[in-house]
């Protein structure tokens, strides 16, 4: 018998006077299941759309952390697999998907508070949309590309999360070709509020988005949601 219960659904929001409808996959746990998730909503946002990132990667994490109690939620961004709309460059119009589906999230979930997680690109791409939802009472970035050839895309993102007063955690391996460990120290040294780093010695930034690391990251993802 599975330890967790999925549910597929869609989540419209309309920009511009088009509609975008974004395909969801919830992962929750089972009814008598007891864990530190209690009463907390993870988002999670896949890695960059426009190099085949999806919800699908993040369904072994998502998975992981329904067992521990999460009500976990993936979703393709606009542009992937069933979702429609158009993907970007830079991820600037995927920051109004992941508000679309925190908003979602809050309505469905009232009694909830959600921790917004980001993979990768989806990182920056969440960290924008953080202030943007109020039931957002914390940020996880796995392998924020901080890096120089990174930033030409993302740099727009930084200030949004830097600046961001709300409890923030970065996890990153020793050996990420995007950042260094020095950029992300830097970096960090000037974002708001409480700030956590988490380095994981001697692993890549494509490695650490692989299923050996799922519940490594949803069990750092857990004890960071106990300090909140």
């Amino acid at each position: 018998m599975s330890r967790v219960e999925t549910e597929n659904t869609t989540v419209e929001l309309q920009e511009g006077g088009k509609s975008v409808s974004l395909s969801l996959r919830l992962f929750k746990p089972l009814p008598d299941m007891e864990g530190p998730g209690k009463g907390w909503t993870v988002v999670l946002v896949h890695q960059y759309s426009v190099l085949g990132g999806c919800k699908a990667l993040l369904k072994g994490m998502a998975t992981c952390l329904a067992v521990k109690g999460f009500l976990s939620i993936t979703f393709d961004m606009r542009g992937v697999k069933r979702s429609t709309g158009k993907s970007t460059l830079t991820g600037s119009s995927e920051v109004h998907d992941v508000v679309a589906v925190c908003n979602w999230a809050a309505k469905e979930y009232p009694d909830h508070r959600i921790l917004l997680v980001g993979s990768s690109a989806g990182a920056p791409i969440a960290g924008s949309a953080v202030d943007k939802v109020e039931n957002v009472v914390a940020y996880v970035g796995l392998g924020y590309p901080f890096g120089c050839l990174a930033s030409i895309l993302f740099s727009g993102h930084h200030r949004p999360i830097l600046e961001s007063t709300k409890p923030k955690l970065f996890v990153m391996g020793t050996k990420d070709g995007f950042t260094s460990v020095k950029q992300l120290e830097n970096k960090l040294k000037s974002a708001a509020g409480r700030v956590e780093t988490h380095l994981i010695p001697g692993v890549g930034h494509f490695e650490m988005e692989g299923p050996f690391y799922d519940d490594q990251m949803a069990t750092l993802i857990a004890d960071f949601s106990k300090t909140i």
